[in-house]
């Protein structure tokens, strides 16, 4: 009995300690400015920036690689917020002026169900099946054109 319990204390030990030094050893750090500078993105993932979402433009700002007045949909206000969290200069949209926030719109008499939008779409905010009609979800909609 005594045995046992030894050995099964052994195996714990043993096992703690593996998964002690894996955290340590494979430990995966992230950016924190990164982090927060995508918390204060519009996530709309529209790629308008000139980056395939909002992370990868997140992480390119917090790595001072590119300019903040590059995210149209998030408009002055974008802008204005990571000026003053990055602690630098604001400046004009580089696409010149706001946009007002689109809507995809679906042609009832066109589609024929063949889910390319739904392909397209980068939030998943078109509902529907092959050779069905499909929708738009208003409420999940980025508006990323």
């Amino acid at each position: 009995m005594l045995i046992a319990i030894a050995a099964f204390a052994v195996l714990a030990t043993s096992f703690g300690v593996l998964l002690g030094y894996s955290a340590i050893r494979f430990r995966v750090e992230g950016d924190p400015i990164a982090d927060q500078v995508d918390a204060v993105l519009p996530q709309t993932q529209c790629g308008q920036c000139g980056y395939p979402g909002c992370r990868p433009y997140a992480e390119a700002v917090a790595k001072e690689e590119v300019e903040i007045n590059k995210c149209v949909p998030g408009g002055e206000i974008v802008v204005l917020t990571l000026a003053d969290l990055l602690g630098r200069d604001p400046m004009p949209l580089e696409a010149g002026e706001e946009k007002p926030k689109a809507l995809a719109v679906i042609d009832e008499k066109a589609c024929i169900g063949c889910t390319l939008c739904i392909q397209a779409c980068p939030v998943d905010a078109i509902l529907g099946a092959a050779k069905q009609m499909h929708t738009v979800i208003a409420a999940e909609c980025t508006g990323c054109e």
